[in-house]
């Protein structure tokens, strides 16, 4: 039998036909994903192939084969360098939701974030949430965000669950579609999607006022079919986002402003850094690219574990 994996708990997974039968599987001795070590086998969204097995009067189903992903979003913590995961696989495109102050979200997050997403050609749309509790000043730096994310060629919506702003023109991007909706705990993840599917009734949480941090609500990655013709995979809050196994001649790459001038480098090997006639200096210091993103293209080169500081960077050097 051939299902999706739509709920994984680390243990058991929960698989749905094509028929809509729905089956608790386990795995059958150990699973190695070639050219990625991964805490997690099995990931939510992954096509797999399992045969029944009935003891004691209950069925349940044997995962013997995981069918080729046609991508995944795989991430592995700062401080846990060794370790990665995968969230979720076979996506169609995932919304990134992002909070200013309530928690704060910064570019660095979504870009690692979005590196990842062009190295497997996952359409990215960024959701800028709770707009409705923003005074003028927060506004325009939303505003200033998606200006630069538009500019490179990124979709960027504000949105508010509380009052329903630009939640129809959500949905109707999801019609026919694998979403995945992800962000840092308690940029309201969970409350968007109750608002976009009431019947769902995911579980939420007030943000710590004391912190100023999301709290847990989701505990791992779920799929649910919704009543439009659209699949939604819910997912766990994410405070940390390293980028896996990237060469630093490929970065560049998925950086697509940086990409676009990547031609125009007197070297084909440049890495953007100090080397002469670089055309990708020579734009940032036009202010053709903005600074925050070539920070996180620095922040990658680097290393995970390490941050580039700003002072650190003149850019008149």
């Amino acid at each position: 039998m051939t299902g999706r994996v739509y709920k994984s708990t680390g243990s058991w997974y929960t698989v749905k036909t094509d028929l809509g039968e729905t089956y608790d599987c386990r795995i059958k001795g150990k699973f190695r994903i070639q050219g990625i070590k991964s805490t997690n086998p099995i990931a939510v969204g992954d096509v797999v192939d399992f045969e029944l097995e009935t003891t004691n009067n209950e069925t349940t189903g044997i995962i013997n084969n995981i069918q080729d992903r046609r991508n995944y979003i795989v991430r592995k913590s700062v401080n846990l360098s060794k370790q990665t995961h995968i969230i979720a696989a076979n996506i169609d495109q995932v919304f990134l939701m992002i909070t200013i102050d309530n928690p704060p979200t910064f570019t660095s997050f979504i870009d690692r974030f979005l590196v990842t997403a062009e190295a497997y050609s996952i359409k990215t749309i960024l959701l800028f949430n709770k707009v409705d509790t923003y005074d003028e000043d927060t506004l325009n730096e939303v505003k200033y965000l998606a200006h630069v994310y538009r500019k490179i060629g990124y979709e960027c919506i504000g949105v508010s669950a509380k009052t329903g702003k630009n939640v129809d023109k959500v949905k109707s991007l999801m019609h026919q579609k694998i979403s995945m909706f992800s962000g840092h705990s308690g940029v309201g993840k969970s409350t968007l999607i109750n608002v976009i599917e009431p019947e769902l009734n995911l579980k939420t949480k007030e943000i710590s006022s004391q912190h100023m941090q999301g709290q847990h609500t989701t505990t791992f990655a779920e799929m649910f079919d919704l009543s439009f013709d659209a699949k939604i995979i819910d997912t766990p809050g994410i405070k940390g986002f390293g980028v896996v196994d990237m060469d630093p001649e490929e970065v560049g790459d998925y950086f697509p402003e940086i990409f676009a001038l990547k031609q125009d480098c007197k070297f084909n090997n440049c890495l953007h850094l100090k080397e002469p006639k670089c055309a990708v200096k020579k734009a940032l210091d036009n202010d053709e690219i903005a600074f925050s993103r070539y920070r996180s293209y620095l922040q990658i080169l680097e290393g995970d574990d390490t941050y580039y500081r700003t002072e650190n960077y003149d850019k008149n050097e």
